[in-house]
């Protein structure tokens, strides 16, 4: 299929100069861009998220919510203050 982008003429510039020096035509190194583009999207999403590694430990303990930053911080100061 054929189709028509914009691009800025400094980018076309240097997308032309990297698609012959990987010797691919610019539609080739176009197309494999966003291949590439749509891949990492795919693999970045919601479901896919790496496991985090846990040393010296089970995990989390309870209560604890990565997500509420006051709390958590709430948490540390109230475990680094219970030592002294």
């Amino acid at each position: 299929m054929r189709t028509t982008i914009r691009m800025h003429d400094d980018l076309l510039i240097e997308v032309k100069a990297a698609a012959a020096s990987s010797g691919q035509t610019l539609t080739a190194f176009i197309e494999d861009a966003l291949r590439r583009r749509l891949d990492a999207r795919r693999c970045a999403g919601p479901g896919n998220v790496p496991a985090l590694p846990v040393f010296l430990g089970d995990g989390l303990l309870p209560g604890v919510d990565l997500d509420d930053a006051a709390a958590l911080a709430d948490l540390m100061e109230s475990d680094h203050t219970a030592g002294t």
